[in-house]
């Protein structure tokens, strides 16, 4: 019997999670299939007992759910708990466990090029729930210090508070505060998605420099702004759609119980630019 995997959210026709993981399942030869299921806003419920019907494997979870889904999952993990939000779910005999990939598959082409983030300072843009895990993943790796840079700094103030709270040193500032401190953090990353509709760098790129290390997790285009000047100053770039890959490697593996086969997986990506 075909096992059936899927990505939920809303929008959701953007997707690369079906291309990767079909990837994976054609190069290992399993019986395995994974769509993009559409589930707009407010209609989560009734979304989780269709997938329940069709005795749904396990699905990831997007943008507007990864927050709410918690409310309907009989387990969660360790991660889903402390970033209050998960984006990887297994359905086991209609028992929902829950996960969070984010952290683990953000820190992942870190560990792949070998770059320390202990005692590294970090400047963080964005204050969402992409940055929360982020944050979450400089605290584990024991970088010394975030700076949060948010257009509101009211949102960057709570997510300093979180990382306090998880034994890391954090300050808050607004975006414009940003100015040509570039040059001062070892990691500058982008978790806005800002670069999505190749908006301009959301920060002043002049003081980037080859030691610093750019990171933007938007993935489509591949080359955002942000990305394309630090690259001309001689950062060291991690492209978002690593993340992208780190995370679904981490998925795969929590549904096969296998190690999933990254080579095929990162072709059937760049294949989808």
């Amino acid at each position: 019997m075909i096992k059936t995997y899927a990505v939920i959210g809303d929008p959701i026709d953007h997707t690369l999670s079906p291309n990767i993981h079909n990837a994976a399942f054609r190069e290992l030869g399993l019986d395995c299939t994974y769509i993009g299921y559409r589930i707009p806003k407010g209609e989560l419920a009734a979304g989780i007992e269709s997938l329940k019907k069709i005795k749904i494997s396990g699905f990831n979870v997007t943008i507007p759910h990864k927050v709410e889904m918690i409310k309907f999952l009989d387990n969660v993990s360790e991660e889903c708990s402390l970033i209050g939000a998960t984006n990887t779910v297994s359905n086991f005999d209609g028992k929902l466990s829950g996960y969070n990939t984010d952290m683990d598959g953000f820190l992942d082409p870190l560990k792949r090029r070998n770059l320390s983030v202990k005692d590294s300072n970090v400047l963080l843009i964005g204050a969402g729930g992409a940055a929360r895990a982020i944050t979450a993943g400089f605290a584990k790796e024991k970088a010394k210090k975030i700076t949060i840079a948010n257009r509101t700094l009211q949102n960057a103030n709570v997510l300093a508070q979180f990382a306090h709270k998880i034994g890391i040193e954090a300050n808050a500032i607004t975006l414009d505060q940003v100015g040509e401190s570039a040059s001062e953090y070892n990691f500058i990353v982008n978790a806005t998605s800002i670069g999505l509709k190749n908006e301009s760098s959301p920060i002043s790129t002049t003081t980037i420099n080859k030691k610093t290390i750019v990171y933007d997790i938007v993935y489509k285009p591949i080359n955002t702004d942000l990305i394309k000047k630090s690259k001309e100053n001689g950062a060291t770039i991690v492209y978002g759609y690593e993340m992208l890959l780190g995370q679904a490697v981490i998925a795969f593996k929590i549904w096969h119980e296998m190690e999933a086969p990254y080579d095929s997986m990162k072709k059937s990506i760049l294949g989808g630019f």
